[in-house]
């Protein structure tokens, strides 16, 4: 519209031009002879005034035409041309909780399950705490066919997908492990389910999780808030929910906030990113999953992030290992109730320069007990206090008599880091450690 109405203008400016140029033409161009006027040596004469006159009076009605039209195409553009609109004022700090959800990342939550009906539990409690559908999606990867636990599944609707391990054969295994066909089962089932969230569906993190695992008020928002610091500190592999140590009497309940870093892997509820599943994955093995994750040649020195008190406790005593730790300990293990609300907190403390600076200068510079004296005086001081071993045998040992878990891994104890174990005996601090200068893990003391 703008780009015609100056085409307009333009044309009627150089029409009136035009006309002006015309009309001063005519009036000092000589006009053809009157053969009758004596002064014309040729005999011919000028026009009569009163043919100049009309000429001047018709181009002067035309210029007047001109002027008008002019003036309707100006007031026609000024009726026709829009308004520029103010752009409307929104503070800078005003988002909706939509707009928010948005920017964020999609974490979706893998549950692995078989053949236990109870995984309503699980489900129920991860609907029941997610903060967003959206923003994590509650995917239910199902082995072993089993008909009851699979319309359980179903009778969530669109709450949760489902997908089915599509190979329900046996494992070949060799002679001696016949015995551990269940253990091969759930390495299979693991690697294509990982497969399918990370290859078919391209998440570029995710939550894993057995249907026999109940979470905490705030695990989503531990995971949530742990995701940057995982993607930035390359020397962590994992964030766990779990506390190996995290039985009521070994935690201080009271601190629930307190993350730490570990060197051995948890699971149990634990986070992973797709690099890692790409680094991983070629080389998966045919059995034994968790434990092949705490050999040294995958970690390759990285930790994991774990909290204090566990954000998951697990109700599954039967299973392919048979109840392996769960009256012993793992019925025991705390489960967080309060919300801490991570995503609101520094978390910068974990990444390992400044980890490692504050934690071993908190751990080396407590006074040095004998178990007999932590066992004798504990809950007379509040302060933290170190409690030395200087091999194998002597971990065990005093593991053992603290309640603590006592097997190692690839010679990594279980929530510990440069083999340290943090946890609370009657309600003191107790750092179970090496001596300062330890040099690193001995893999023959598993």
């Amino acid at each position: 519209m703008l780009k015609k109405t100056t085409l307009a203008l333009g044309g009627a400016a150089l029409f009136l031009a035009w006309n002006g140029l015309l009309l001063l033409f005519l009036w000092s161009r000589p006009g053809p002879r009157d053969p009758r006027d004596p002064r014309d040596p040729s005999g011919g004469s000028r026009l009569l005034p009163a043919q100049l006159l009309q000429l001047a009076q018709d181009a002067e009605a035309e210029l007047r035409l001109q002027r008008q039209l002019l003036l309707q195409i100006q007031k026609l553009s000024q009726q026709k041309r829009p308004k520029t609109p103010k752009p409307p004022q929104i503070p800078a700090t005003t988002t909706t909780k939509e707009e928010e959800e948005e920017e964020e990342e999609v974490i979706p939550v893998l549950v692995l399950a078989c053949d236990r009906s109870s995984v309503r539990r699980c489900l129920d409690k991860l609907l029941r705490y997610r903060p967003s559908a959206r923003r994590f999606p509650v995917i239910v990867s199902q082995d072993c066919g089993h008909a009851e636990t699979a319309r359980v599944i179903a009778s969530y609707g669109p709450a949760v997908a489902h997908i089915r391990q599509p190979d329900l054969s046996d494992v070949p295994v060799p002679p001696e492990h016949r015995k551990f066909q269940g253990y091969y089962k759930i390495s299979r089932h693991y690697r294509w389910a990982l497969g399918q969230v990370f290859g078919t569906f391209r998440y570029r993190a995710a939550i894993v999780v057995e249907d026999d695992l109940e979470v905490a008020p705030d695990f989503f928002e531990y995971f949530q808030a742990v995701l940057p610091l995982l993607k930035r500190d390359r020397s962590l592999w994992c964030a766990s929910a779990w506390n190996d140590n995290g039985k009521e009497a070994l935690v201080d309940a009271g601190r629930a906030e307190l993350l730490y870093r570990t060197d051995f892997f948890p699971g149990l509820g634990w986070l992973l990113l797709a690099e890692l599943w790409e680094e991983l994955e070629p080389k998966w093995p045919a059995a034994f999953w968790d434990d092949w994750m705490r050999q040294p040649e995958q970690r390759r020195g990285r930790s994991c992030v774990r909290p204090e008190v566990s954000r998951t406790v697990t109700f599954g005593r039967k299973g392919v290992s048979h109840g392996q730790f769960f009256d012993q300990y793992l019925k025991f293990i705390k489960l967080n109730d309060r919300f801490v609300p991570f995503t609101q907190m520094d978390l910068s403390y974990l990444k390992k320069e400044r980890y490692e600076r504050f934690f071993l200068q908190q751990v080396y510079s407590a006074p040095e007990v004998t178990l007999e004296e932590l066992q004798k005086e504990a809950g007379k001081d509040s302060g933290p206090v170190r409690l030395q071993y200087r091999g194998r045998d002597s971990f065990k040992a005093s593991a053992k008599a603290l309640g603590l878990m006592d097997d190692l891994k690839s010679g990594v104890p279980r929530a510990g880091y440069r083999g340290i174990v943090s946890f609370v005996c009657r309600g003191r601090r107790v750092f179970l450690a090496p001596p300062s200068d330890w040099t690193g893990y001995d893999p023959s003391w598993s």
